[in-house]
């Protein structure tokens, strides 16, 4: 649901062109600006390309006016570029001081909170230096936003509260309109909706008592989301359209983007199925047209709703598909940049070091060449006197040899220290975002379905179905977990797996009271026994999907579990006394080969064992 964890908080810049003599055409073009920011961009552009070449103090000025119109146009991979080439190329503070800020506010809408924290600090420090009041302000209240998408509630609202401070210290309206927005996003990030709804209308209403079109619309659109959210349909479209309305006067192709997908979603889940297809085809246009991640995210989802509503599940599959590859692309792309990073920074110590070696040879053929001079200088005292101090000299040399030898051991014995706590941390980060984002909407869905069942009279065939879905819900959680456990560590010992294995069984036990489990460690095992990450989730999915299996299929009464060790290899096997199956006969599933691909990955071996009436056995064996 669009805007109620993404108010736009924009720095309006009060650019002064005092150095420009055609004021008139300034004039029209901040008044432009005002109306219609995209059809200001080709009035700046001209006005750049007039300019004189040796006044880059104006051309600055005007350039970085010109990112926050493609900032506030939707163009934000241009807004960016035009940002960091200002940075680049001025030592004004004010022009700094805007540029960083508008590059926080575009990573901000591409999602990178991170780097559009940063972004901002370094904007406040630059205002905090100046004593700009007004920019004090809203730079403050937009570090709490962001602090708020990272999920720090209370330092969202100590940001917010210093903005809302200073903006009635300024009879600033329009900051306080930004601050009651910003607090009640923080609201609905704790649940408490009743409240968000409170400060949003109170945000609307002085964006209604200064007219501010885009104000209006972003309001209308929070509003609606918070209706949506109490489950109020009829209110939360009627904001949803207005909001809408809005965008499409203004031309802010993203903002209806993201009004249609709230539109079309609302739609669906009040069987107003028809209706809500152009919705999506248009929000998806608009989110690729202008590269906006969110936008297409839900316009995905909302496609797979709107095709499973329709019993086509061939289509509602495929995008689902397309959703679940687009959040992997998100990830991976983070992942890598934070990956290339630290490589960077390696190779320039890899760099130091090379040179540090380079000094240290030179050295020393230079102590060779004086060695040879001592030896030619004469003979008696004189050349044991040139013999000594040669000898001192090289002494010495070979001191300060060790020295940088050691030095470059401490620096690698550093770099990869902090390579690996780089790694872990992008680790728990990501841990942090499944947990933080897709488990709470998870979670969501399953007390959604939940009170859907149990505050109306459904019948019984959607209520079965909501059953369902409520139960793939919450097994969906429980693999979100089991991959977080994973994540959260560099190594996983034996016991933690033997807790997680027991249980898993202990569950699989009381879901299936008509099959008796055995769980067995051989007394062989060694004390300190421990696997990668990726090794150790490697085994617990195989296990589990063999017990799975097991449980769905071999109409067993018994099911053994055990883990044993021969000279050199580790054993975890899963027995069964089911009905088995003819292996030469049968064609394996996903399940098996998936089994079996996960064996190779960690550089095991996966034999499968099965006869008709005698039951099954998976064992998994590799080195250690």
């Amino acid at each position: 649901m669009r805007n109620i964890f993404s108010g736009i908080l924009s720095l309006f810049l009060t650019i002064s062109f005092a150095q420009n003599n055609n004021s008139e055409l300034v004039d029209s073009i901040i008044d432009q600006y005002r109306k219609n920011p995209k059809e200001s961009i080709p009035l700046v552009k001209e006005k750049i390309a007039n300019l004189d070449s040796k006044d880059a103090y104006l051309t600055a000025r005007y350039k970085s006016y010109l990112a926050v119109l493609y900032r506030d146009s939707g163009l934000f991979t241009d807004s960016k570029e035009l940002s960091n080439e200002v940075i680049n190329s001025t030592k004004d503070s004010i022009i700094l001081g805007s540029s960083f800020n508008n590059l926080g506010a575009v990573n901000r809408k591409l999602g990178a909170y991170e780097e559009a924290l940063d972004n901002y600090i370094k904007a406040l420090a630059i205002y905090d230096h100046l004593n700009f009041k007004p920019e004090q302000a809203t730079v403050n209240n937009n570090i709490g936003l962001v602090y708020s998408y990272l999920g720090a509630n209370k330092k969202a609202i100590e940001y917010h509260l210093k903005a809302k401070e200073s903006f009635e210290s300024l009879d600033n309206k329009k900051g306080i309109s930004e601050v009651y927005n910003n607090i009640a996003i923080v609201y609905a990030n704790d649940g408490d909706l009743e409240k968000s709804l409170d400060y949003f209308k109170y945000s609307l209403q002085i964006e209604e008592s200064l007219n501010d079109i885009k104000g209006i619309a972003e309001s209308q659109n929070n509003v609606g989301a918070v209706f949506y959210y109490l489950q109020e349909i009829d209110s939360a479209l009627v904001y949803f359209n207005k909001s809408a309305a809005l965008e499409r006067r203004l031309k802010n192709f993203p903002g209806v983007a993201d009004s249609y997908n709230n539109i079309a979603q609302t739609l669906i889940e009040t069987n107003r199925v028809n209706e809500s297809k152009v919705y999506i085809d248009s929000a998806y246009y608009y989110s690729e047209k202008y590269n906006l991640a969110t936008g297409l995210e839900s316009a995905l989802y909302n496609y797979s709703s709107y095709f499973e509503e329709k019993n086509d599940n061939k289509k509602a599959l495929q995008y689902y598909k397309e959703l679940t590859k687009f959040r992997d692309s998100l990830v991976s792309v983070e992942t890598a940049s934070k990956v290339a990073e630290i490589d960077v920074k390696y190779q320039t110590e890899k760099k130091e070091k090379e040179i540090l070696a380079q000094r240290a040879e030179i050295a020393e053929q230079e102590l060779d060449i004086s060695e040879k001079k001592s030896q030619m200088l004469g003979l008696g005292i004189l050349a044991v006197v040139l013999g000594l101090l040669g000898f001192l000299f090289y002494n010495q040399q070979k001191l300060k040899n060790r020295q940088l030898q050691k030095e470059n051991e401490l620096k690698d014995a550093l770099l990869k220290i902090e390579t690996q706590n780089k790694l872990q941390e992008q680790r728990l980060r990501i841990s942090r975002d499944l947990h933080d984002n897709i488990g709470a909407q998870l979670t969501f869905i399953i007390s959604s379905l939940d009170n859907l069942k149990y505050g109306f009279k459904l019948p019984d065939k959607l209520s079965n179905k909501l059953s369902s879905i409520s139960s793939f819900t919450s097994s969906t959680i429980q693999e979100l977990r089991d991959t977080i456990w994973a994540m959260n560590k560099n190594d996983i010992s034996f016991e933690d797996l033997k807790v997680r294995l027991s249980n898993f069984i202990e569950k699989a036990d009381k879901v299936k009271d008509t099959v008796v489990f055995d769980f067995k460690l051989s007394k062989a095992l060694p004390d300190q026994l421990s696997f990668t990450s990726v090794k150790g989730m490697n085994i617990y999915r195989i296990i589990q999907e063999a017990v799975n299996n097991a449980l769905k299929y071999s109409e067993a009464s018994k099911i053994k579990v055990s883990v044993d060790k021969t000279k050199d290899e580790l054993l975890f096997s899963v027995n069964d006394n089911g009905k088995g199956f003819d292996i030469e006969k049968t064609d394996l599933g996903n399940g098996l080969n998936n089994m079996k691909k996960r064996a190779e990955e960690i550089k095991g071996v996966l034999d499968i064992k099965s006869k008709t009436s005698e039951g099954t056995e998976i064992l998994l064996r590799f080195q250690y």
